[in-house]
């Protein structure tokens, strides 16, 4: 799914079309599944994906879907959409040949991860989270922080500076759609400005040595504070910022850099008297539509729609609904 990401990102730049819509899915309909991953010893033992944790001994198979509309940014907001992210870079490549269909070739993840980086025009310090592939194996998860941890010295040698965590822990491995499972964890965590923990993880993998690395296991909820930085002699507070990897086993490669969007202070459209809007209702038939107007009263006593959200609800009535029949 960051491949399909990183695909239509490059649709995009080339002005090949206007919006794209890209994802993954990703289902178990079939045991055989089970079996080839048994065969080849890659399911955890007891069933918990420890993502840099202790006693990581493999995965855990999720099933998931997920999607992302992407628009270039200048047309997102000459078009009022609500924006969740930006994404500043992306870049994929392969690992080539290693010692096994699994083994992971940290070179090449630390050149995918450094190519994301100078394609966003990003300096590695800015980054202050890393959502990682992080399957829960003793082989894969210290090759990967040797990987970035390369990417990162090229800029800084600063230590203990990024969090790092993989929803892995929490979903299991979504496969084909593992990466936009990441991207949809990144922008909850941005939209709440708050880091949450990476589970099974309370003791730390002992083959990686976290305290030379610039990352942090993410190990409690916290907030996402936006990094102060000096570089060039210059102190500023840079936007949150993360970077997500996704690495297919088998050698393929993926890594997103994503930013927080920040909105321009609009004033809200205040509605009153000389200044209305319509609410338009519709449904199928006469008895649906009570059903919507009782529904629509029941959010405006909780307090979900108040005046100061009245002109949005108005305009996704209005917009973003199908009309039809019974109005």
């Amino acid at each position: 799914s960051l491949t399909a990401i990183h695909e239509a990102c490059e649709h995009l730049y080339r002005g090949e079309c206007e919006l794209a819509m890209a994802g993954g899915v990703n289902l178990y309909l079939h045991p055989l599944s089970y079996v080839g991953l048994c065969a080849n010893q890659m399911l955890s033992i007891d069933g918990q994906c420890k993502s840099f944790g202790k006693g990581g001994n493999g995965f855990v198979p999720g099933e998931g879907v997920g999607v992302v509309l992407l628009k270039p940014l200048s047309k997102a907001i000459a078009d009022g959409d609500p924006i969740h992210a930006l994404i500043r870079g992306t870049s994929i490549n392969h690992g080539g040949k290693t010692n096994g269909y699994t083994v992971p070739n940290p070179t090449a993840q630390g050149e995918l991860i450094r190519s994301a980086l100078e394609r966003a025009g990003v300096h590695a310090r800015t980054i202050s989270y890393i959502e990682a592939h992080g399957t829960g194996t003793e082989l894969g998860d210290p090759i990967e922080v040797t990987g970035l941890t390369q990417a990162f010295r090229k800029d800084t040698a600063d230590k203990g500076f990024c969090a790092m965590g993989s929803v892995k822990s929490n979903i299991g491995h979504l496969e084909a759609a593992a990466g936009i499972a990441g991207i949809g964890k990144i922008v909850l965590q941005m939209k709440n400005r708050t880091l949450v923990p990476s589970l099974h993880a309370q003791e730390l993998n002992p083959n990686i040595p976290f305290e030379q690395t610039p990352f942090v296991v993410q190990q409690e909820l916290e907030e996402w504070k936006r990094p102060v930085v000096e570089l060039g002699g210059e102190t500023q507070e840079y936007p949150r910022m993360a970077g997500i990897s996704s690495f297919g086993a088998g050698g393929a490669n993926a890594h997103v850099i994503i930013e927080e969007y920040v909105p321009e202070e609009k004033a809200p459209i205040r509605v009153t008297a000389h200044n209305p809007v319509i609410i338009v209702l519709s449904a199928k038939n006469e008895e649906r539509l009570k059903q919507q107007v009782e529904r629509l009263l029941s959010v405006i006593g909780k307090g979900e729609v108040t005046e100061s959200n009245l002109a949005d609800a108005a305009y996704t009535l209005q917009v973003g609904r199908e009309a039809m029949e019974e109005r």
